[in-house]
């Protein structure tokens, strides 16, 4: 079913998980429905009986509370100022900066404009 799915994911009970998803060292609580076309990196969290809908990318530092709605395309970030390369001009790795965490409260939709 062209799943990527490591060892290390923690899913919860009556997950569904649709088509051409990668998911690595994360937590999926019960009952949540994942879409097709979407990437939950490692340290990311999201509760139960949530709906993350396709072609969404949930980077580390993320955590999403029970009873929540992502909506399609949805993109979060956890760099407040993303580069490429460090003053030395070499690619940036980890060491490189710091996560910035996100969090969307129980019940809320992230597809919203505020």
């Amino acid at each position: 079913m062209y799943q990527r799915i490591a060892p290390d994911v923690r899913l919860g009970k009556n997950t569904r998980i649709f088509a051409f998803v990668n998911l690595y060292g994360c937590t999926i609580g019960d009952e949540t429905k994942i879409g097709a076309f979407v990437e939950i990196q490692k340290n990311a969290h999201i509760g139960a009986r949530c709906k993350v809908s396709s072609h969404t990318f949930i980077c580390e530092g993320v955590t999403i509370e029970d009873d929540c709605f992502v909506g399609h395309h949805v993109c979060f970030i956890n760099d407040r100022f993303p580069r490429a390369t460090s003053g030395d001009g070499a690619l940036q790795t980890e060491a490189d900066w710091q996560v910035v965490t996100t969090r969307v409260c129980q019940g809320r939709r992230s597809d919203r404009a505020r």
